[in-house]
């Protein structure tokens, strides 16, 4: 059994190893954690995702630029090559839910929208990423695709935040049911209401919250 002392250190190690694009050492964490018997979704989402998550407070304040970014992805998509297999999935390998993604039409930010997507796939969703500035009936057109039960929309420019409300109306006009969750710089809990979402996500781990919530509100109906 991994003592809370050690379980910390390997935490930081993987939570560090990400930051500072270490990719010897978060292959040397990950495998400690499952050796030692850590439980691996603690250590993907408290060790690796909470890194991404300071790469992307790193990333808003400008000491971060694209490139670093993608260097702390490979580090964190090697350390979840080991440690996912190793997860324990309630329901088997069976997807939480599935969810359709992009930053919408006249915005090309999507560094946040690639941390939300890796939270969802870290948590076992199956993610439909339409990139970024998608055109607003692309939305539309994937959910029904798919069925997804999440659309998630991205906006990092208040010009484009415009956009979400229009988006909202006309997902909602073709399938009333399907949730809807927005996240972004300009936004605020206030504003996701007032546009019609059902969730508002400040980051990347409340996004997958909100989202766990949601498809459970779904499944209750």
């Amino acid at each position: 059994m991994v003592t809370d002392e050690r379980k910390a250190e390997i935490l930081k190690g993987l939570h560090d190893g990400v930051v500072e694009f270490e990719e010897e050492e978060v292959e040397k964490w990950s495998k400690a954690a499952i050796d030692e018997g850590m439980d691996a979704y603690e250590a993907i989402m408290d060790g690796l995702a909470a890194g991404m998550e300071t790469v992307g407070d790193l990333y808003e304040s400008q000491e971060y630029f694209v490139p670093e970014v993608l260097m702390c992805s490979d580090a964190l998509y090697l350390g979840l090559d080991i440690l996912k297999p190793h997860m324990k999935t309630e329901e088997g390998s069976k997807a939480k839910g599935q969810v359709v993604i992009g930053t919408v039409e006249g915005d090309v930010h999507d560094i946040g929208k690639n941390l939300v997507k890796m939270m969802f796939d870290v948590a076992n969703f199956e993610v439909h990423d339409l990139g970024r500035d998608v055109k607003l009936e692309n939305f539309v057109q994937e959910q029904m695709k798919t069925d997804s039960e999440i659309v998630a929309l991205s906006a990092l420019m208040t010009t484009s935040m415009l956009a979400m409300p229009k988006v909202i109306g006309m997902i909602r006009e073709r399938n009333p049911n399907v949730k809807i969750m927005v996240g972004g710089a300009p936004l605020s809990a206030d504003s996701a209401e007032k546009y019609g979402a059902d969730g508002y996500a400040d980051n990347a781990a409340n996004a997958v919250k909100e989202a766990i919530q949601m498809i459970s509100s779904l499944r209750d109906l």
